[in-house]
């Protein structure tokens, strides 16, 4: 298995220099399958507290709108659900001020092993039923979306409509907050479920930009010691999923 590589210098140097203008760092780590169940158990992750959800994803067959830089996604939680149009990759110092302003949207750099991603997301909330409805086809997708968030998505979409979109999904996702023995900040755990039952495991955990690099070495000291490895092959959630359901979309 390809294992994953170290970020070279200057992509350092590179995400250092986002990191100061995002709002927050999000690291993040693919568990290998074979490692999956050693990793739950020595980091003490008990299922019984975990959130079950829903994600479903919009794009076209041909995934048209990730390759302008722009993910759609709709999520159904117990709480009540969100929608989020997503710009990636981002640098913040050039984005609008307006939008930079919103209370809606947030700057994110997530970095794993060998990677890293600035992204800008506008978030809204959305009634779970009526992202049932819009899976089984009785509501258009737009109605999901605010107004601006309509209208980021008509900035970047270049010239998709939104109600052309098709629905890539749902995945169900296991999502498990918790704080192990000899760690002081919050880990997340993300299990990704697929119909064919290939998973993703992710563990992911935040932090202000400012605490970045002293996270980054706390973060890797622990799993290394608790023998989570660290090297394997990282493979992003949302690629996944937008690649595994598109290619199970119907062409004309």
């Amino acid at each position: 298995m390809p294992r994953a590589r170290r970020l070279t210098d200057a992509q350092i140097a590179d995400v250092l220099d986002l990191v100061k203008d995002a709002d927050s760092v999000e690291l993040k780590l693919t568990v290998p399958d074979t490692d999956q169940r050693s990793a739950v158990m020595t980091l003490g992750m008990d299922p019984l507290e975990a959130e079950i959800r829903q994600i479903v994803f919009f794009d076209t067959p041909d995934l048209r709108l990730n390759t302008a830089g722009v993910v759609v996604r709709a999520r159904r939680v117990r709480k009540g659900g969100d929608t989020t149009v997503k710009l990636r990759p981002v640098v913040p110092n050039e984005l609008p001020r307006k939008l930079r302003r919103s209370p809606q949207f947030g700057v994110e750099v997530d970095a794993m092993p060998g990677a890293f991603v600035c992204s800008g997301s506008l978030k809204a909330s959305a009634d779970n039923a009526q992202i049932n409805r819009v899976l089984r086809g009785e509501r258009a997708i737009r109605k999901l979306f605010s107004a601006e968030q309509r209208r980021l998505f008509a900035e970047h979409a270049d010239g998709i409509e939104l109600d052309s979109l098709v629905a890539l999904g749902p995945v169900n996702v296991i999502k498990l907050k918790f704080s192990p023995t000899g760690f002081a900040r919050r880990l997340v755990a993300e299990l990704w479920s697929f119909p064919d039952m290939s998973r993703i495991l992710e563990l992911s955990t935040k932090c202000a930009p400012a605490e970045t690099a002293q996270v980054v070495a706390e973060a890797r000291a622990f799993l290394t010691e608790r023998g989570v490895d660290l090297t394997g092959e990282q493979e992003t959630k949302t690629r996944k999923a937008l690649e595994y359901f598109a290619q199970a979309v119907p062409r004309s």
